[in-house]
């Protein structure tokens, strides 16, 4: 199972492209090899979008300063650059590849000094994937986030097989009994409950867009039926 974790940054490009970007990351996070896509920072009217764009199902929640969403997206849509964080956010997961969404749960981490959110997904045969985007600063309270958001993800799945990942705003996150799968500075990729990894974990070239490079992983295992183990390698 191929998993992938990127920031979209508001859906903005590292140097401001003035314009629009929805189809570019559509267009981009497509060519990318994947089965789970583990996305933050996604402009709250982008997963649909996002899903038909590269065949997948989607799963999101809303995180920080979704306020007036109908003005918000009308500027954002047009002129992200401008609006930047002020257009509001959410999480998402994206899932193709032959696996199926059989549950979506989400987990409230902090309201102050803004709304951050984990959510997973149960997929048929392959176990719980869980998403997050911890506080920024202080670290303490990235720290915190993680570790809530953590405790959620094992309530969830269990002893059974977990991937959890995202941007934990820390790069020296410790999250026990989990394998590091994957990282680049803050974003990270976990596992556990049977999961290895399969071809080790790389950073993606998404031509300019986002200040955060994707980061990827092929993990193997997580079912004792290897039902995990049919995805992208």
């Amino acid at each position: 199972m191929r998993v992938l974790s990127w920031n979209l940054f508001q859906g903005r490009a590292r140097t401001p492209a003035g314009r629009p970007l929805l189809a570019d990351f559509s267009r981009t996070l497509d060519t990318f090899a994947w089965d789970i896509a583990l996305l933050q920072e996604v402009p709250s009217w982008w997963p649909q979008p996002l899903a038909v764009a590269c065949a997948a199902q989607q799963r999101h929640v809303r995180t920080a300063r979704n306020w007036v969403t109908p003005v918000q997206r009308a500027i954002g849509a047009r002129a992200p650059d401008l609006i930047k964080s002020g257009g509001g956010g959410c999480n998402a997961i994206l899932v193709r590849g032959g696996l199926r969404i059989a549950e979506h749960r989400a987990r409230r981490l902090r309201w102050w000094p803004e709304r951050r959110m984990a959510h997973g997904v149960l997929l048929d045969g392959a176990g719980w994937v869980v998403n997050v985007h911890a506080q920024v600063r202080p670290h303490a309270r990235s720290r915190q986030d993680i570790a809530q958001a953590v405790g959620a993800a094992r309530a969830w799945a269990g002893p059974g097989p977990l991937v959890f990942g995202g941007d934990l705003n820390v790069r020296d996150p410790w999250v026990e009994g989990f394998l590091h799968a994957a990282h680049r500075s803050v974003d990270h990729i976990y596992a556990t409950g049977g999961w290895a990894v399969a071809v080790a974990g790389e950073t993606l070239d998404a031509g300019g867009l986002s200040d955060h490079r994707p980061i990827a992983v092929t993990l193997r295992g997580g079912d004792a039926n290897g039902a995990a183990e049919t995805g992208v390698a």
